[in-house]
């Protein structure tokens, strides 16, 4: 997996890897502490997980976590690049498995549903959202793009930390997965505190009146959120769950996560601004959010950057895990 690139910047300084090493293994002591706070969830409610996905997602996680550490203590074939990768793939995946059921035990919490608050905010900026849903359902290519650009919240997860190590970015790779593991995280918990179920339910828009526009993933969330709250729907397959968060919107929390996180690689930022700005648009309508939720999003992305930096910072100036894995392991033989 060792990517050569002609825009590759110089190898990255030994100070530069260690200092990555030392925030991927703060990163799996936070996911740790998120699994820890699930399983007690589970344990305490009713809720439970199938089997299979359950295995699954441990099977990968274990698959290329193993590879990565195994890698990074190789004595011949050491190369931070299949480590941060690795590494970065098995942190993120781990992060859906252990937040997706989350969503539901937040849901389950069951406070007062906050739509009309958050349509009200909506129209109070000035916002019409049925006029925006209105317009790009006229124009059957825009809503097409959008409808792709709402899709493309998956694929930059694996990418970006590919793109990064190729640029022997290692320490932006761990500073971005922390950024995504906290962004996650507080959409989470602030989904718990202000639910809602959409705004096409809130002004009365039947979904299956538009012509062009996808709203599969609202037609998700309004299947699933209310027996959540009722308390009927209670086993969770992590195979099927896409998640259930209204405001703040995580989408809008991705699209700000996955261009600030390329934005050193001068090449890819065109590509990433056209992406992600077809994701935030479309994010109102193929989610069904209100306004507020993507501006919500995109806030709680840029608070999750800044700590981010902040700990790799201070990890870079070794006032966070000094004593972690000796550096050796993480330097390319010879």
């Amino acid at each position: 997996m060792h990517v050569k690139s002609a825009t590759m910047p110089a190898a990255a300084g030994a100070d530069d890897v260690e200092a990555a090493w030392r925030f991927l293994l703060l990163n799996w002591i936070v996911l740790g502490s998120l699994a820890a706070i699930l399983a007690l969830c589970v344990l305490l409610t009713s809720f439970s997980i199938g089997l299979l996905g359950l295995l699954l997602a441990i099977g990968y996680v274990g698959l290329y976590a193993g590879f990565a550490h195994a890698n990074a203590n190789s004595p011949k074939r050491r190369d931070p690049q299949v480590m941060f990768v690795l590494g970065a793939c098995a942190q993120i995946v781990l992060t859906t498995a252990v937040m997706a059921p989350m969503t539901y035990v937040a849901a389950a919490i069951d406070l007062p549903m906050q739509d009309a608050t958050l349509l009200a905010i909506d129209r109070a900026m000035g916002l019409d959202w049925a006029g925006y849903v209105r317009f790009i359902d006229a124009h059957a290519m825009l809503a097409s793009l959008l409808n792709c650009g709402y899709t493309m919240i998956s694929w930059p997860l694996f990418a970006i930390p590919v793109f990064l190590a190729a640029a022997r970015r290692y320490q932006r790779i761990e500073e971005f997965t922390f950024a995504f593991i906290a962004a996650l995280a507080a959409t989470t918990l602030i989904s718990a505190l202000v639910p809602a179920i959409g705004v096409y339910q809130q002004i009365g828009l039947d979904p299956d009146t538009l012509k062009h526009i996808n709203p599969g993933a609202y037609l998700e969330q309004l299947h699933d959120l209310p027996p959540t709250r009722a308390g009927a729907l209670r086993h969770l397959d992590l195979l099927g769950l896409s998640g259930i968060v209204t405001f703040p919107s995580f989408h809008a929390a991705s699209g700000v996560l996955y261009v600030w996180a390329v934005w050193p690689i001068r090449w890819l930022r065109p590509l990433v601004l056209l992406i992600n700005s077809a994701m935030l648009a479309a994010t109102p309508l193929n989610g069904g959010h209100y306004f507020i939720d993507v501006i919500a999003g995109a806030a709680v992305a840029l608070l999750a950057i800044m700590a981010a930096r902040r700990i790799g910072q201070a990890i870079a100036r070794q006032q966070l895990l000094p004593a972690a894995a000796p550096m050796p392991a993480m330097v390319p033989a010879e």
